[in-house]
């Protein structure tokens, strides 16, 4: 097994800028701006009473936009559609920021403000639709990541609800399928208004960059080589793998997930003189999505970063539940999706005797399979997932394809890297090895969705034809060579793994590049025209490669210099 490595777990773009910390400083800082109004604009999730509290002492007037925001029930009428009756699925929202606001209010409180001065402050989500044009903007951003543990908390209210007291299920529900299409939205048409940027993600630290600064960085971050802050959360299966390799707390009893290309969910760091400012990631993909996408793949995606990566531990575990995703038709036409989670699981480490559960077994009876999947659920039964589903030994470095419609499971073991596209909640669960979640309720089973995409024909056979280790090599050279993992026709990623001792020559070729180093200690990336600083990566760690960079280099470094290392790389098919 691999033994402890030099996984960084707070990568950050290291720049020069203007950063100031804690709240009497921003006050003091905001007080100099000029004599318009401040304007304090919200992403939700930020702990408003308490911003509220600290950016109002000393202003006269004070309007809070959620005074302004259609009522709760009107809201709750208005998006009732898009939440539908699902326990966890619901419907892509076209829903605008403005939609929340009461016409009526908004009109009157623009008026109010004309010629409002500077002891004038308008603060909450939606502050800049209200705004004169000659208010300061600051705008207090949050990633989603932190935003799902204070769901966890039940802190934190949707737009024009509260829904503190909601299952965590249904605030994650609102959240993903309305306001977050609705504040993303909008905050991609402010960019070119915010003075300031405040991080909260931190609520003891508050720190405040102006424009300059977050533009400083988030250009360096989209000219070269980056890595978003991966997240770690524990499972009903998780495993002890990455408690070691990625340096995680030992006390917590196991770890099953990490995201770490995740860019609607995950944060990014900026290291500003020495003090870290933290800020969604899909900043960068909002702001350079040509860029970093490349623009065959933003002209398909939009501003959507289409590929995820994260590890799945099952190392001391158990297995993940049995499970199928959607196909496209169904997920376009259930959830208002435009793509689907194809994926794939790379073994990145394997105990002795680890397996995969992938496929149905030839000749398998769909009817007596969900019959029997309906009875285990009823009766709290096992269900023989090895008399209706192919059992396959895993090793390192196999590749495993899965297609929507195709039922797959990890087995205890495991450490995988899953690839896949970035619908990350569309998981149909068939079965769950009579198990309970980690609040010690059984966790949703979805059989009556799955039943209607399993693709019943890939059985043991096409299994083995088409999903399972089929790798060829597409190059090679002294002391390197590429290799062809996948995906599936059907799905839009393409894979390879490059096995090297020596700088290899890449190229993005024109589609955003994302890597893991699934063997090796280091490997450094650089420009062979200097166009970014050489940029360390370690053993199992994610790196994005913009598209705009062109080409590109990557050799063993540091304790690797002179061995073997491989990457898995993965690209944006355009054909598929």
């Amino acid at each position: 097994m691999i033994m402890d490595r030099n996984y960084d777990r707070f990568p950050a773009t290291r720049i020069s800028g203007r950063i100031i910390k804690g709240w009497e400083s921003i006050r003091k800082t905001l007080s100099e701006r000029g004599h318009g109004p401040l304007a304090v604009d919200f992403y939700t999730g930020v702990y408003e009473d308490e911003v509220i509290g600290e950016l109002s002492k000393g202003f006269g007037k004070v309007l809070n936009t959620r005074d302004l925001m259609k009522p709760e029930d009107e809201v709750l009428s208005m998006t009732s559609r898009f939440m539908t009756d699902d326990v966890l699925f619901g419907y892509v929202s076209p829903l605008r920021m403005v939609d929340f606001f009461d016409s009526g209010k908004l009109e009157s409180a623009r008026a109010d403000l004309t010629g409002a001065g500077a002891d004038s402050l308008i603060i909450g989500p939606g502050a800049a639709l209200v705004a004169p044009d000659s208010s300061t903007l600051v705008y207090l951003d949050m990633a989603r990541w932190e935003i799902q543990q204070r769901f966890r908390r039940h802190e934190v209210r949707g737009l024009g609800v509260d829904n503190r007291q909601d299952p965590v299920s249904i605030q994650y529900k609102r959240g993903y399928f309305i306001d977050w299409k609705a504040l993303d939205y909008y905050k991609d048409g402010l960019f070119g208004r915010i003075g300031w940027w405040i991080d909260t993600n931190d609520p003891a630290n508050p720190k405040m960059i102006d424009r300059d600064t977050f533009m400083r960085g988030i250009e360096k971050t989209a000219s070269g080589p980056f890595r978003v802050v991966p997240f770690f959360d524990p499972a009903p299966w998780g495993g002890q793998w990455m408690k070691r390799v990625c340096g995680l707390d030992p006390e917590v009893p196991n770890y099953g997930w990490c995201f770490d290309c995740v860019p609607e969910e995950n944060s990014l760091l900026l290291e500003v003189d020495g003090t870290l400012f933290e800020l969604p990631s899909q900043d960068l993909i909002l702001l350079k999505s040509r860029q970093i996408l490349g623009e065959n793949v933003e002209a398909r995606f939009g501003k959507d970063f289409p590929i995820r990566f994260d590890l799945l531990d099952t190392v001391g575990g158990g297995n993940l539940s049995l499970q199928v995703h959607p196909t496209l038709q169904f997920a376009r036409e259930q959830f208002g999706l435009n793509y689907t989670q194809d994926e794939s699981y790379y073994i990145l480490d394997a105990e002795p005797g680890a397996v995969v559960y992938l496929g149905v077994r030839k000749g398998v009876d769909p009817v007596e399979m969900i019959g029997s999947l309906r009875t285990a659920q009823r009766e709290g039964t096992a269900f023989d997932a090895e008399r209706y589903v192919n059992k396959l030994p895993a090793s390192r470095h196999d590749h495993f394809l899965i297609p929507g419609g195709t039922v797959h499971c990890s087995g205890k073991g495991c450490l995988v890297l899953e690839i896949s596209a970035t619908p990350n909640i569309f998981t149909f669960k068939l079965y769950d090895w009579m198990r309970l979640g980690l609040d010690g309720k059984p966790r949703p089973i979805n059989i009556d969705r799955g039943s209607k995409v399993i693709r019943w024909e890939r059985d043991t056979e096409y299994v083995k034809a088409n999903l399972a280790n089929h790798f060829t090599v597409s190059a090679e050279g002294d002391g390197w060579k590429e290799i062809r993992t996948g995906l599936h026709p059907a799905e839009f990623i393409e894979t390879h793994r490059t096995e090297f001792s020596v700088p290899v020559r890449f190229d993005t070729g024109g589609s955003v590049n994302v890597l893991n180093l699934v063997e090796g200690e280091e490997a450094t990336v650089e420009s062979p025209e200097g166009m970014f600083e050489p940029f360390e990566v370690h053993y199992a760690e994610t790196f994005i490669i913009p598209a705009g960079v062109g080409e590109y280099l990557i050799r063993p470094s540091g304790p690797s210099e002179g061995s073997v290392c491989k990457t898995i790389r993965a690209s944006v098919r355009f054909n598929a």
